[in-house]
């Protein structure tokens, strides 16, 4: 059986970035029906388009946590373009590793960020619906899945 790394340990018992940014440019909310996982993103965004905050909540397992939590770090100071490229691969790496049977969570953490940027996104052409109205797993209709369906 493989185990959890001491990165993985310490994003989950020690999450950084945890909780809301009240005045959020985008908004990212993903669930897992598999396994129960809910996460939402919050990005906030500067003008010349860097994301300078970004926040999460998540309900699921210690992956999930530990997944949410390096992601927000690594995307602060990125520009929206840069963060969206952010793979699966590179959240599950930069924690040094995750069990197979987890690997779906860092994908979660992914589809999080990229739904706050589709948010961000069409928020700022003004296309986008209130997110408030939206449920969870609805779409502003803006995302651009690639072949992997991560975007």
């Amino acid at each position: 059986m493989d185990s959890y790394t001491e990165k993985v340990i310490d994003h989950f018992q020690h999450p950084r970035n945890v909780g809301e940014i009240p005045d959020a440019d985008g908004i990212g909310r993903v669930g897992n029906p598999t396994c129960g996982d809910i996460m939402e993103m919050y990005i906030k965004v500067d003008a010349d388009g860097r994301i300078v905050d970004c926040k999460f909540k998540t309900f699921g397992c210690g992956a999930a946590i530990a997944t949410s939590s390096i992601t927000t770090e690594m995307v602060i100071g990125l520009t929206i373009d840069e963060a969206e490229k952010l793979s699966r691969n590179d959240v599950a790496e930069a924690l040094g590793g995750l069990p197979k049977l987890k690997l779906h969570c860092s994908n979660l953490a992914t589809d999080a960020l990229r739904a706050a940027i589709a948010h961000y996104r069409c928020r700022k052409d003004g296309t986008c619906p209130d997110l408030e109205k939206m449920d969870l797993g609805d779409s502003c209709g803006h995302e651009d899945r690639g072949e992997d369906g991560l975007g």
